[in-house]
């Protein structure tokens, strides 16, 4: 595999004249680079007018690699050859270099120029490229790859270092100025017609190849090359290599794209989330670009006007920024009625929501980045989360919520700089285990997450917000005119009929499993869970009668089996000789659920064991009890006219494996949320469970 490197433009703020005496300082030794062992010249020619030098040297580099490659190799450096075409007239310096050692296994090959700046003919741009091509190299191509690469960007910086120090150095001297290059006296009338005539032939002395043929497209000065003053001012510092893969995938947008480019800062987040490997960059860039199209994201600003529904009911909103100058976005999440919203407003409305704060987000960055004249490419998050509660696991909600981390994941790359999550409650973790999968790795070490009043004090919001913008509702004095969000009211949801998202209907219904339950009937799953701690969660709404739902637990342990752990539905589905105390108890206090109501709940479990979802008809007070109903009432409840109740239920299984690794992740964040997640998965601690009725 070729490597490739591509430098962005370089400016020494020199006249051209001074820069080539400095270069000129680095030969035959330098001793501010100390692999460079010395150089002789092989070839040397001047043209008739003196305009232009021709210089081919021989460079000796010692290798610095580990002492067993070294001695596989048998060498302990090796020799480039340097051709340098210098135009005084032109004013430019072309530079071409290959390896001799080793040259029929290994191919490198750079190029490099000095020009004058395009807007200051006073300054000086530089800009390098190379390429490696290891074809075999006895075994050891990967390390060799790897070593070269580590020492040419390294060598890269030092070059830039060592013309400013050859710079200071002329300055501190007392030269500063370096005269022009003037033709002859003589040939002062007849230059122009000499130099058509003349030049070409003279240069012919310099080998097959003219100075134009040395300036390859990859080096011109153009006016949209990045500069490397403006990559460290406005983009922020960047490796060597970082800037090439930066410098290469511009270009190839630039080459190849149809329509707009991106902007510098929106390329440098694709890098960023792709550990600056070009090629997965390009291809999660492309794929965005293709998005932003096909959905007009481009215009979402413009066009976007979010329904009035969404802007009293959107928990939500920009405010101020935080200590490093990022904008701060406030998401009041546990105060949000996530199910209304979608049911009134809409899966795509509350997506396009989504993209227009990430676009507004991009532009308070760049706005922040001139006020603050430092790089701000990111912006910080802060979830509350007081009043989050299981009626926020209703499942198409949920997955709602999966599909936009999905699509910002992949078009919104690395515009998160950090996540403050507050008064994180006990149903947290349950929920952290249901998305924690779908986000980023990267993205994750962002989060810092506080339980309880942690956020406040030394370690808390102060360690990253001014006292002046903590909002008031986190003890803060600083008034938030973030909306507070609240139940949405059912007479404001959409009607199937007013649904325009066939497939979301379509989605609901295919997540949801329908149930009868009629008087001494009950509707039950069984699930069977071979492995404590892990969760059973449940989101179900009653759409007809009223009805009691417990959980239960058998006291004996289900022995394996070769089938797959797994749920069964149906009526009755416990055995018959069961009884209250003995053979099983109750796990989750029955709940009464009336008709109309959504309920979400989970249960982390302590023991292993066959659990029991149980809906059934709601009795009178007197004959509410922790008990399975024997087969003749089934028997008579199948044969007998009598009211009938009807639910839609959902049930989950989070394996005890992923729930833990929730828990180390959580811990392993640099949060408060320890003790939290501690109580949540003791085995000793009772079984965190619960039900919550949401509507």
């Amino acid at each position: 595999m070729v490597q490739n490197y591509q430098s962005p433009v370089r400016v020494y703020k020199h006249p051209f004249e001074l820069v080539m005496v400095a270069y000129e300082k680095r030969f035959p030794t330098c001793p501010q680079i100390p692999v460079f062992l010395g150089s002789e010249i092989l070839r040397e020619s001047r043209s008739a007018d003196g305009a232009v030098h021709v210089v081919e040297r021989s460079c000796k580099l010692r290798v610095e690699a580990p002492r067993l490659l070294r001695k596989i190799a048998g060498v302990e450096h090796v020799v480039f050859v340097q051709r340098n075409v210098l135009n005084w007239k032109e004013r430019t310096l072309f530079i071409e270099a290959h390896n001799e050692t080793f040259a029929s296994r290994v191919v490198v090959k750079e190029n490099c120029s000095y020009r004058v700046h395009p807007e200051n003919e006073d300054w000086t741009c530089f800009e390098q490229s190379a390429s490696l091509d290891i074809r075999s190299f006895f075994g050891f191509e990967s390390a060799l790859e790897k070593i070269a690469m580590r020492q040419y960007t390294a060598s890269v910086k030092r070059g830039k270092e060592v013309i400013e120090h050859y710079l200071n150095e002329l300055i501190s001297q007392g030269t500063s100025h370096i005269p022009r290059w003037m033709p002859a006296l003589a040939q002062e009338e007849d230059a122009p017609s000499q130099a058509e005539q003349r030049e070409p032939d003279s240069l012919e002395v310099c080998g097959p190849s003219s100075a134009q043929d040395l300036a390859p497209e990859s080096v011109s000065t153009d006016g949209d090359k990045l500069d490397a003053d403006y990559i460290e001012r406005c983009l922020g510092h960047l490796t060597p290599m970082q800037e090439s893969c930066l410098v290469q995938l511009r270009r190839w947008l630039q080459e190849t794209h149809k329509g707009k480019i991106p902007k510098d800062e929106h390329i440098l987040r694709f890098l960023r989330a792709r550990d600056f490997h070009l090629d997965r960059a390009r291809e999660m860039l492309c794929q965005s670009l293709s998005w932003r199209k096909q959905h007009q994201v481009d215009l979402l600003l413009e066009t976007w006007q979010p329904p009035a529904l969404l802007e009293e009911f959107y928990a939500g909103g920009w405010h101020y920024q935080d200590i490093d100058g990022r904008p701060l976005y406030i998401l009041r999440l546990g105060h949000m009625d996530t199910k209304g919203l979608m049911k009134a407003v809409g899966e795509e409305v509350l997506l396009q929501h989504i993209l227009s704060v990430n676009e507004e987000g991009q532009k308070r960055c760049e706005g922040n980045t001139k006020q603050f004249g430092r790089p701000i490419s990111s912006w910080t998050c802060l979830v509350d989360l007081e009043g989050l509660s299981l009626r926020h696991l209703w499942r198409p909600g949920v997955k709602a919520l999966l599909r936009m981390i999905e699509v910002v994941e992949g078009n919104y790359p690395e515009t998160l700089g950090r996540l403050l999550i507050v008064r994180a409650p006990r149903v947290f973790p349950v929920l952290w285990t249901l998305i924690s999968p779908f986000i980023n790795e990267n993205t994750r070490q962002k989060f810092l997450i506080y339980s309880g009043s942690n956020y406040q004090g030394p370690g808390g919001l102060v360690d990253y917000l001014d006292k002046d913008v903590i909002p008031d509702f986190l003890g803060g004095e600083c008034l938030c005119n973030v909306p507070e969000g609240g139940l949405v009211p059912k007479s404001l949801y959409l009607t199937e009929e007013d649904q325009e998202d066939e497939d979301q209907l379509r989605q609901w219904r295919e997540t949801y499993h329908s149930a009868s339950v009629l008087r001494g009937a009950p509707h039950e799953v069984t699930v069977e869970i071979l492995e404590r701690e892990s969760v059973i969660t449940w989101d179900f709404d009653i759409l007809r009668g009223d009805v009691v739902f417990s959980l239960y637990h058998a006291k004996q342990a289900s022995t394996p089996s070769p089938r797959e752990p797994g749920a069964r539905a149906g009526g009755q589905l416990t055995d018959r000789g069961w009884a209250l105390g003995a053979d099983f108890s109750c796990v989750e206090a029955p709940l009464i659920c009336r008709e109309g109501e959504s309920i979400q709940g989970s249960h982390v479990t302590r023991w292993p064991g066959v659990y029991l979802l149980q809906w059934r008809m709601h009795s009178p007070p007197a004959h509410v009890a922790c008990s399975l109903p024997g087969v003749e009432d089934v028997l008579t409840a199948l044969h007998s006219p009598g009211p009938r109740c009807k639910l839609l239920y959902y049930y989950e299984v989070l394996a005890s494996e992923d729930f833990r690794g929730s828990m180390s992740s959580l811990e392993s964040c640099a949060s408060r949320f320890s003790q939290l997640s501690a109580a949540t998965s003791s085995s000793s601690a009772p079984s965190h469970s619960s039900s919550l009725v949401s509507r």
